[in-house]
């Protein structure tokens, strides 16, 4: 009896350090469910930066509380947890960039210069670093043998119209898989971004810039047609319209970005 309850002890304890290791995004999830207004079912999204602004003590406790988490830390937790905590970190981020600039911005590239990059600026804190958007991005993620996951391309905001929309609350890992899903299928389904035109499919050019994350494997797919047709009712493509694209029969073209800002009345 005693040998039992000292085992149960330990796995409460255990259960205990497990959920203690794991990162809070509530009070980010609350600064989006508050500031981020939601369209078309929530294919499309605008954010409110001027609220945002009047926000900043929040979402700086938010931001501070991302740096305070120890490499060490980070490295202990499940590649959900962390893939969700550097998703969130992103974003935070980059509405922070966006409100060093704001009012008064059409584009997060205005922060840049001619031989600059907004995705490039060292002003990011995290994990023992000095890190930019990019470091995030596609060191972090892209650059990571751990996670080969393309659908990131679609929670990813860059703080633009053409981005995918930024969802309305902060991802975990133990829903990350259902919420990568549905942001997918929610981009895919804006036909201002992701339409099908008579026989040529004209589509985000995410997936041109990103060629390679939709063809390394994932879930087996290794075409980029295979990925698309996985997602053919988001697309709106019926079964024949699926078959043909499979077959090389439906051409696949990049539309334009839109880097405007994607903010709430603009």
């Amino acid at each position: 009896m005693c040998l039992r309850l000292l085992l149960l002890l330990v796995v409460y304890a255990l259960a205990g350090c497990s959920q203690a290791a794991a990162f809070d995004a509530g009070a980010w999830s609350h600064l989006l469910q508050k500031h981020v207004r939601v369209y078309q079912g929530g294919s499309v999204t605008a954010v409110d930066y001027a609220g945002l602004l009047a926000d900043k003590p929040a979402l700086d406790r938010f931001l501070h509380a991302t740096s305070a988490v120890r490499a060490e830390a980070f490295a202990r937790w499940p590649k959900q947890d962390q893939l969700a905590f550097l998703i969130n970190a992103y974003n935070a981020w980059t509405i922070d960039l966006v409100l060093t600039g704001y009012p008064g911005l059409h584009s997060i590239k205005d922060l840049g210069g001619l031989f600059a990059s907004p995705w490039k600026k060292n002003f990011i804190p995290l994990l023992g670093q000095l890190l930019s958007l990019d470091d995030i991005e596609q060191g972090l993620i892209r650059g990571s043998e751990t996670f080969h996951e393309p659908r990131v391309h679609f929670a990813l905001n860059c703080a633009s119209r053409g981005c995918p929309p930024l969802r309305p609350e902060a991802y975990d890992g133990a829903h990350l898989e259902q919420q990568l899903d549905d942001q997918t299928r929610k981009f895919l389904k804006d036909r201002d971004r992701n339409r099908l035109q008579g026989h040529t499919l004209q589509i985000s050019s995410i997936f041109k810039w990103y060629a390679d994350d939709f063809t390394q494997g994932w879930h087996g797919m290794t075409r980029l047609p295979v990925f698309l047709a996985h997602y053919a009712s988001a697309l709106g493509l019926n079964a024949t319209e699926t078959r043909l694209l499979l077959e090389g029969k439906i051409d696949i073209t990049y539309l334009p970005y839109d880097w405007q800002l994607n903010a709430a009345g603009s």
